[in-house]
């Protein structure tokens, strides 16, 4: 049995954020799976920086079915969690779906991989107390709202969990993730 791992999303994640970590683990040999509200075709967005503009734009991406419903995911099914960013966590954070899921990687000590918007999810499910986290740098008082320390930081590795600020921590972000997953769930 290939060992499966879960990543949570919706419509408006950020593409290289899905993809990314999607291609790199199934090169590694899991099997990811793809978690949304409704097991349906979902939209994602790019998110890129516009020289005059005080933030990011954000664009159209591209499209890709979700292969289970939040609803019906049970976490003991997988070894690890990656919670992509874009604007898909801002709502995804309110379902007691994705609360339960998140809770279930934290009290289990599985590996977690979060990037960008991703730790709104972990702080509304209530797992980022007393831990160190990174996230997209307009996500800091957010951060210790929910009692974590924020490092401005490429790959945060805090334990079982890897996070990152934005898709151009990708390298260093799931390089340390993989070293978790070889350590904390290596294949089967």
């Amino acid at each position: 049995m290939t060992s499966k791992i879960l990543l949570v999303t919706g419509d408006a994640a950020e593409s290289l954020e899905v993809f990314y970590p999607y291609q790199r683990l199934r090169e590694e040999g899991y099997q990811v799976d793809i978690a949304a509200p409704t097991k349906k075709r979902l939209q994602f967005v790019v998110h890129d920086f516009v020289e005059g503009f005080d933030t990011y734009t954000e664009k159209p991406g591209y499209t890709w079915p979700a292969d289970v419903a939040l609803a019906d995911v049970d976490p003991a099914d997988y070894v690890a969690l990656v919670i992509p960013g874009g604007r898909a966590p801002e709502y995804l954070r309110n379902d007691p779906d994705v609360q339960r899921i998140a809770q279930h990687f934290f009290a289990e000590d599985k590996p977690v991989a979060q990037i960008c918007h991703g730790p709104l999810i972990t702080a509304a499910a209530g797992v980022l107390d007393g831990r160190r986290t990174s996230a997209y740098p307009a996500l800091a008082p957010d951060v210790k709202a929910a009692g974590a320390e924020f490092v401005d930081g490429e790959a945060v590795v805090d334990g079982t969990v890897v996070s990152a600020r934005a898709w151009p921590d990708h390298p260093a972000w799931l390089r340390a993730f993989v070293e978790v997953l070889r350590t904390k769930a290596p294949l089967s």
